[in-house]
């Protein structure tokens, strides 16, 4: 199993242990004892960056292993993983608001069911709970815009095998993702559209 440096810190360097390094897909799969990148999963893009000299293309959750996709093979040994940081913290970025928009819509009765954090493509999705309230695209934005203004710091809760992520006072949630610091980090949080079909409603959101 490989271990999630990301879980516990934000540091994008670190030595790691190559493992094992193998030619698949036109690229070089390779294996770390512990990695900083997140792969790809919960709704969220993968890192990238480089190990070594070699630049990492995608990272994937394959069983138990984390495999980083290279573009050039590497020795197995120590090496320096080294994660693009705009990226990171785009995706980290778009993953946060998107559960500022879950806890503030589940607050007005809704349910999430789904999240999808990627550029240009982000929404969460919700089912409607016992009694759900009217949503509409200013309602979230305000909420937001409060909840940024007020800058609540990140928190990161690991226990009994679960990592649990908060923001200020507002509710823990089980998540694997990589989050803002604080919460001013997030910019301008754009809600593009609010829509419900066939009992699902969908909002929409981009970065400003």
């Amino acid at each position: 199993m490989t271990l999630r440096l990301y879980f516990e810190h934000d540091l994008l360097t670190a030595p790691v242990e190559l493992l094992t390094c193998v030619p698949r897909d036109d690229l070089f799969a390779a294996t770390l004892h512990a990695t900083p990148f997140h792969p790809q999963g919960g709704g969220q893009p993968s890192d990238t960056g480089w190990i070594g000299e070699a630049r990492v293309l995608r990272v994937t959750q394959e069983g138990e292993q984390i495999v980083h996709y290279l573009t050039q093979p590497l020795t197995p040994g120590s090496h320096e993983a080294r994660v693009d940081e705009e990226q990171r913290l785009f995706n980290s970025r778009m993953h946060s608001a998107g559960h500022l928009i879950g806890h503030f819509v589940q607050s007005l009765g809704w349910i999430p069911i789904k999240a999808h954090h990627w550029p240009n493509e982000g929404r969460v999705s919700f089912k409607p709970g016992e009694q759900p309230q009217a949503i509409d695209c200013a309602r979230v934005q305000n909420a937001l815009a409060q909840w940024i203004s007020e800058d609540f710091p990140r928190h990161i809760s690991l226990a009994a095998g679960s990592r649990q992520i908060s923001f200020g006072q507002l509710p823990a949630y089980g998540c694997g993702g990589t989050h803002v610091q604080h919460l001013q980090q997030l910019g301008r949080v754009l809600i593009d559209s609010v829509a419900e079909k066939k009992g699902t409603l969908s909002v929409s959101y981009s970065l400003g």
